[in-house]
Formats: structure tokens, C-alpha cells, sequence
């Protein structure tokens, strides 16, 4: 089995627009995005960016489309991360589901990595 094919069985581009709702009502909840949050406006455009990256997908595309497209919204999921932690905001679930975003895209390992940094606790059930 190629690498290319083993990377594509796990990326799931529609559910990982999900997740991306998710860390939105959380990002919401913790008034992470506001204009007068530490970071906000930075943190808002970094995760409308990444949003819109992820918005034409309710289909996962054929191998080489699918990992593209993982790659292009990887890339935005990066810039999103470091502007998360240019705030104070950090927290378990937001964390896990950073994971999981990551884990959507088939780059399972750089999520755990970057899920500790953004809050996840080290000994959470969902690691």
C-alpha cells in the first residue's frame, strides 16, 4: 500500500468541517473571537480563512484531489493554531478538537502535537 493511499483512507474532508464548527462555538462560547479578546481579530480571520477553505467539501474527492485539498486546508489549520496560541485561550475540548481536525486530514501525529499545545491535557480519555 502506498503512503498516498494510506494517508487518503483516513482523510475525511466533510467531517472535518464539522469539527471546524465545533471549535467555532467553542472559540464563541470562550468570547475567544471578539475585537477586544487578546488575539481576537487575528484568531477570527486565521479561522474564517480556514472555514472557507473547508467549505466545498460534502464529498471527499478522489485520491490526489483529497490529499490536496488536505494539504491546502492543513496549511490554514497551521496558521489558525498559531494564532490560537497567540491568545490566553486553551482548553481540553478545544484541544481534542483541534486533534481532530487534524486527524480529518490524514496528519494524525501533528494533531496530537499540536492538540497538547492548544490545551488538550496529556492524560484526556480521548487521546
Amino acid at each position: 500500500m502506498t503512503d498516498a493511499y494510506e494517508r487518503y483512507v483516513h482523510i475525511n474532508l466533510p467531517h472535518s468541517r464539522t469539527v471546524l464548527a465545533r471549535i467555532g462555538r467553542m472559540l464563541e462560547f470562550l468570547h475567544a473571537l471578539a475585537e477586544d479578546a487578546a488575539g481576537g481579530p487575528a484568531l477570527h480571520a486565521a479561522f474564517q480563512a480556514l472555514e472557507r477553505e473547508a467549505e466545498p467539501y460534502d464529498e471527499d474527492p478522489a485520491l490526489a484531489a483529497a490529499i490536496a485539498a488536505a494539504d491546502a486546508l492543513a496549511e490554514r489549520a497551521r496558521t489558525f493554531v498559531e494564532a490560537l496560541l497567540q491568545t490566553p485561550v486553551r482548553s481540553d475540548r478545544l484541544g481534542q478538537h483541534v486533534r481532530n481536525v487534524f486527524e480529518c486530514l490524514g496528519l494524525p501525529e501533528e494533531g496530537a502535537r499540536l492538540a497538547l499545545q492548544c490545551g488538550e491535557r496529556p492524560d484526556s480519555l480521548m487521546r
